[in-house]
């Protein structure tokens, strides 16, 4: 049986939540959580939370669709005539140095936080601390130099310490890409370049927690499953392109403030309809 209308309806829905909040720092995870509480998939408790991750490979196939030139390392320059960036290859190593961190402590306790931090109220409170953390990091760093202002100035050792901040991201609300760009922010790194990390460091840790997340479901699907999945990562994909693209404008002019301060106000309002 396929989707019926109004829950094609609600995985559209989710899709364009996924594909804006998955590259802005404001959780894509918490978000869906949340949209969950009002707008709930007639399905069961197992396949949605394997849903709510692996609808994210259609963002990150959107990364890989935007920076293909800036992420694969063989090219040419012409049909006969293959050339090995190494440059590449070795942000792709400090990639795997910054992924270390967070794939340990997500094998260690991903299923402990997936019963225990899954709350609005959880939600609510990580949204509200890292909306001022970003506040505060912004205005401490009008008085600092950047250290670090391209892709290819990061080092192993700023890479690894990006990747420490990302273990942060295991707590729903805190936002992986969020937990990333505060940590490189801290440690002197350009806006620019700290999004652009963020969005290579999606690729295999997405890939990863998606196929942990597919191993734990089993492979099974239903016909309704099986639809729901693909179409929420293709609108998944098809919003990630336009938000990539006006995030990686936006942030070349301005700071990252107004998604601290869209964070506190999204966390007042949660706390306050739960508390009612």
């Amino acid at each position: 049986m396929l989707l019926d209308f109004v829950e094609m309806l609600k995985v559209i829905f989710l899709g364009i939540v996924e594909g804006i909040t998955e590259w802005l720092p404001i959780s894509s995870t918490g978000h869906m959580l949340l949209v969950d509480e009002f707008i709930r998939l007639d399905m069961t408790d197992s396949f949605k939370e394997m849903f709510f991750v692996v609808i994210q490979l259609g963002a990150i196939l959107a990364v890989v669709l935007l920076f293909w030139k800036k992420m694969f390392p063989f090219q040419f320059k012409d049909k006969t005539q293959p050339v090995v960036r190494k440059d590449i290859f070795s942000l792709w190593f400090k990639v795997v140095a910054a992924c270390i961190p967070g794939a340990v402590v997500t094998l260690l306790f991903d299923d402990y936080v997936d019963a225990h931090f899954h709350t609005p109220l959880v939600i609510a409170a990580a949204l509200i601390f890292y909306g001022f953390a970003f506040i505060l990091i912004e205005n401490w760093n009008k008085k600092r130099k950047v250290r670090v202002e391209s892709l290819n100035d990061i080092t192993y050792q700023t890479a690894f310490l990006i990747g420490l901040f990302q273990v942060l991201a295991i707590i729903p609300g805190t936002s992986r890409s969020g937990a990333t760009i505060i940590g490189a922010l801290l440690i002197g790194v350009s806006r620019v370049a700290a999004a652009e990390f963020t969005f290579f460091l999606a690729v295999p840790v997405m890939f990863g927690w998606s196929l942990i997340k597919l191993i734990k479901f089993g492979f099974a699907f239903s016909t309704q499953e099986l639809c729901a999945l693909g179409l929420g990562c293709v609108v998944a994909f098809a919003v990630s392109v336009v938000v990539i693209r006006f995030l990686m404008g936006y942030i070349k002019k301005h700071d990252f403030k107004v998604f601290g301060w869209y964070r506190i106000i999204l966390g007042a309002i949660v706390l306050g309809y739960f508390a009612l």
